[in-house]
């Protein structure tokens, strides 16, 4: 008599795991599925993704750093306006810097307008940008005589070939790869969301109704009644 109680509350506690379980998977919320396919289409309107915010900084960092170097180099060798005169106005490719400056710009005019303006999702332009990087810094430590002006003749080549190394690295491996994990994602959301358009919405609790325990001790009080009457009688 005793296990009766503990299996009719087993079976009681199961019955309800399995009702709150199937409450769980038909109370999907279709507003908020749609909430967040409008933040993920809102995200690609109006604005750009963090990754890729990043790598625009990058890019603009590389600019400027370079330019600092060339604006140092400028002032170390005689005064920037005497050297400014010398390496553009009488640009030579064999002892000029002015050529590594442009190339950064060059750099940075590419990229910002493929990858920030146009938000190109292809490795085309970065790839483009560090073949000319690395092939004119190569034929100009070949063939110029940068070595021989100091320190700035390896600092600058071998910075600028760094960085669009670096550059061509972070899109490749970081930008590219997130941006294509959130496009899955939202493909994710938005078969979730019409999933969820075609199921009910919801099922109520007095589709899972269960009696009450006050009535299971009620009924198993009554059958003890019953077992006791004939014991009475004798």
């Amino acid at each position: 008599m005793n296990s009766l109680p503990e299996d009719m509350e087993n079976a009681l506690t199961g019955s309800q795991s399995s009702h709150a379980s199937l409450r769980d998977v038909h109370s999907i919320n279709p507003t908020q599925l749609m909430a967040r396919i409008e933040s993920y289409e809102g995200r690609e309107k109006t604005g750009i993704s963090d990754v890729r915010r990043t790598f625009c900084l990058f890019v603009t960092f590389d600019l400027l750093f370079v330019t600092l170097l060339w604006i140092i180099e400028l002032n170390v060798n005689g005064g920037i306006e005497n050297t400014l005169e010398k390496e553009v106005v009488q640009y030579d490719f064999y002892s000029s810097y002015f050529d590594i400056f442009l190339l950064a710009v060059f750099r940075f005019k590419v990229l910002i307008l493929a990858y920030a303006v146009c938000r190109l999702r292809h490795w085309w332009a970065i790839a483009l940008t560090t073949a000319v990087t690395s092939a004119f810094l190569l034929a100009k430590v070949i063939l110029s005589k940068l070595f021989s002006q100091g320190a700035f003749g390896y600092v600058l080549p071998i910075i600028s070939f760094i960085l669009a190394w670096i550059e061509t690295w972070f899109l490749d491996f970081k930008v590219l790869p997130q941006e294509a994990e959130e496009e899955n994602r939202l493909l994710i959301v938005q078969d979730a969301s019409e999933r969820a358009a075609l199921i009910p919405g919801g099922l109520s609790d007095g589709q899972f109704y269960s009696p009450p325990e006050s009535e299971a001790g009620s009924e198993e009080a009554e059958e003890k009644q019953d077992s006791e009457k004939p014991l009475l009688e004798l």
